[in-house]
């Protein structure tokens, strides 16, 4: 059985649904999950873990630059263990952007760090207009509308695949059985 810890970044707390749906996926597989928000938890040490997932959400184009500085400040335990990364965004919600090489965001993030996880995952997000403030409600109506996505202000859109989630669960756990 092997110790996984799962940090993660959420905006609205969508990542955080995925990452309880992998934690049951994982624990299923008789390993012993830990779930951290990145944010809450900057400072938190790998040491201890068998193995690593981080996952994090888009917002404008970006995932948080806390991820990026997590990343590269903890690159060598993140490259010494079983490791996996996994985005959320809304463009994902088309299947022929959930692939590194298609997906806009997950390519430039992947420019920007050193780390190469070996298993990454692409999810489509969740569009809650009603939880929006007026800001956000605007500009994420104007963007969809943009990308002929849903713009109905009274709507909430869950886009994940969630077999997809599944299916990166049980691949990071076949990873995380070859290294034990």
């Amino acid at each position: 059985m092997a110790s996984i810890l799962f940090l993660y970044s959420t905006i609205d707390g969508h990542t955080l649904e995925i990452c309880q749906r992998l934690q049951a996926v994982v624990e299923r597989e008789g390993h012993a999950v830990t779930l951290r928000e990145l944010t809450k938890s900057p400072d938190i040490s790998l040491d201890g873990f068998d193995a690593h997932v981080i996952g994090a959400s888009i917002r404008y184009g970006k995932h948080r630059p806390e991820v990026t500085r997590f990343i590269e400040n903890h690159i060598a335990s993140l490259e010494s263990k079983p490791s996996a990364f996994f985005s959320v965004n809304a463009v994902a919600r088309k299947p022929e952007k959930r692939d590194p090489d298609t997906n806009p965001y997950v390519k430039k993030f992947l420019k920007s760090i050193s780390w190469r996880p070996p298993v990454i995952g692409i999810f489509g997000g969740q569009i809650d207009y009603p939880s929006y403030g007026f800001f956000d409600k605007n500009m994420i109506r104007f963007i969809m509308w943009m990308t002929k996505g849903p713009t109905d202000p009274n709507g909430t859109f869950d886009f994940t695949d969630w077999d997809d989630v599944d299916v990166f669960g049980r691949k990071f756990c076949t990873l995380v059985a070859i290294d034990d």
